[in-house]
């Protein structure tokens, strides 16, 4: 009996480890699902006017002048259409609102900059995207060629012409139309894969049981 009291306790150390971690999953999984119905909810409901300091993932509508002129776009993303794969980018478009402020939008995505360049009066909803700056491995980006890599209205905004900009950026939500970009069809939703993750830490404990089981039997008849 002596040589099972180490393995035992170890079992039951490690035992105890696991199922914490698969029940933590099981919490974790309960609250990423509440979370994911607020979004549900917030993207049924219209957008709220644009306040000056609004919270990332907000629901929000903007109108002013959308500065096509000062047009960029953002990334590189390939879509599937009927003549084969084309490669794209998000469109940027400035909206200048009547208080003078200046928001970035990302209109959805576009096979290249638009041909027709002219401002014009416009209203947006969507949802509010926080700035990512760019990190030590994005491509670097083309101020001239009005393309840019990494999300970041402070470098963007001054390279086309705004020494000031809001410090996010506005992405359009809506369904895609003929000759237009095409917006986010829904809010940005975390994963949920919490389940499997706990019932690999589940399987890992009933396992641990199992392999123990299997020693402590042959230490006893041996």
């Amino acid at each position: 009996m002596r040589r099972l009291l180490l393995p035992g306790f170890c079992t039951i150390a490690a035992l105890a480890v696991l199922i914490a971690l698969g029940t933590w999953q099981i919490e974790r999984m309960h609250w990423k699902r509440a979370v994911l119905a607020d979004i549900a909810a917030a993207e049924a409901r219209p957008g709220v006017d644009l306040p000056d300091q609004p919270p990332p993932f907000l629901k929000v509508r903007a109108a002013g002048l959308l500065r096509f002129d000062l047009a960029a776009l953002y990334g590189a993303e390939g879509r599937e259409r009927r003549s084969g794969p084309v490669m794209g980018a998000q469109l940027l478009v400035p909206l200048e609102r009547a208080n003078g402020t200046m928001v970035l939008v990302m209109l959805g995505w576009v096979p290249g900059l638009p041909a027709e360049r002219l401002p014009r009066e416009g209203s947006v909803e969507g949802y509010v995207r926080p700035p990512e700056p760019a990190g030590a491995f994005a491509a670097k980006d083309d101020p001239v060629g009005r393309r840019f890599y990494s999300l970041d209205p402070a470098a963007i905004g001054p390279a086309l012409g705004m020494p000031k900009v809001a410090p996010f950026v506005i992405v359009a939500l809506g369904a895609p139309q003929e000759g237009q970009p095409e917006p986010a069809r829904t809010l940005p939703r975390p994963s949920d894969n919490h389940l499997s993750y706990a019932i690999t830490w589940y399987g890992l404990a009933a396992g641990l049981v199992g392999v123990f089981f299997f020693f402590a039997r042959k230490v006893l008849r041996a």
